[in-house]
């Protein structure tokens, strides 16, 4: 392989890959052109804006492409640039097979997830979410499969009990680009990319789509289960109740024990610093929440200023 690196065609999208993206850019590994979704509507004005990836490719001057599907045009345009490697980070567009054998070496993906657990779209949310303490992230060779691809390299990462879907992503961001180009270094020293690990279908789980209809709280949940999504949708799509007549969404709480007979989504405590609802198991303490056209603020300070909408929080419809 040539000493000046891997000649690497980068296919993602959203700030998570351009993550990667700028340190194979400061890496010794050329990046010939990228692939990344089409300009989307962002934001209150609902203006056209380029991905977070195609936002750096542009500061660099390297070729952008936004194909709507990967079609022949698109794969076609990829065999053009003579690629040794296909590099994917949540891309968000099937690959076909004629794509992932566009490039000399195939194609690799980076994982944010210790798989075969949690295949799927939202690996990070969901390990929050089932009280995962460990995650980490993995460089897969890709097949057609859904994440189903040789283990190249893994790294781990503890899940912190304060660690929402936000801290977690950035942390896992910064580890899946180190660790993929540690890998691309690794592969230019050879004619082929390692055998890898065969991963094992028994112990494989799917992290299915964040969805805005998860985001209500169902509080005859346990507690701990309840805290963990708020953590988990932390920033997006952000847990919510009502409050009022107004839906509240609230950015962090804490699971309390609860010794008194309550009923799940009943006010335990309304005073001017707590707030705490009771669950199917133990009780629900609010630390940060938002009204509509607000911003997030402390439970304190919302209960100095909104107290009477805040006592029917938790109340079931």
């Amino acid at each position: 392989m040539s000493q000046d690196g891997l000649r690497v065609i980068f296919a993602g999208t959203p700030e998570f890959a351009a993550c990667s993206l700028a340190a194979v850019l400061a890496s010794r590994h050329p990046v010939v052109a990228v692939f990344t979704q089409p300009d989307r509507p962002r934001g209150r004005g609902r203006r056209l804006q380029g991905s977070p990836v195609k936002q750096l490719a542009t500061e660099n001057d390297i070729p952008v492409h936004q194909p709507e599907k990967l079609d022949v045009a698109a794969v076609d345009a990829m065999r053009g640039y003579r690629a040794h490697l296909l590099v994917v980070v949540a891309y968000g567009l099937i690959l076909p097979a004629s794509a992932l054998e566009s490039c000399r070496l195939g194609a690799v993906n980076v994982h944010a997830s210790l798989l075969p657990r949690w295949r799927g779209a939202a690996p990070i949310q969901r390990a929050i979410q089932a009280g995962d303490t460990v995650t980490g992230i993995t460089i897969m060779a890709m097949d057609e499969g859904l994440d189903t691809g040789a283990m190249l390299a893994r790294c781990e990462r503890t899940i912190r009990p304060t660690d929402t879907g936000g801290s977690l992503h950035d942390l896992l961001a910064r580890d899946g680009a180190e660790l993929l180009v540690r890998c691309l270094d690794q592969f230019a020293t050879g004619s082929a990319l390692p055998d890898g690990e065969a991963q094992d279908p028994g112990k494989a789980t799917y992290a299915r789509k964040l969805d805005k209809g998860e985001a209500a709280i169902d509080w005859s949940l346990d507690a701990p289960a309840i805290e963990r999504t708020v953590r988990a949708f932390n920033p997006w799509p952000v847990a919510t109740a009502r409050a009022g007549g107004e839906v509240v969404r609230i950015f962090s709480a804490e699971a309390l024990p609860l010794d008194q007979e309550a009923e799940p989504g009943s006010l335990v405590t309304a005073d001017s610093r707590n707030l705490v609802v009771a669950c199917g198991k133990g009780a629900l303490s609010i630390l940060e929440l938002q009204f509509p056209g607000g911003r997030p603020m402390a439970v304190a300070d919302a209960m100095n200023s909104r107290l009477e909408p805040l006592r029917e929080l938790g109340r079931l419809d």
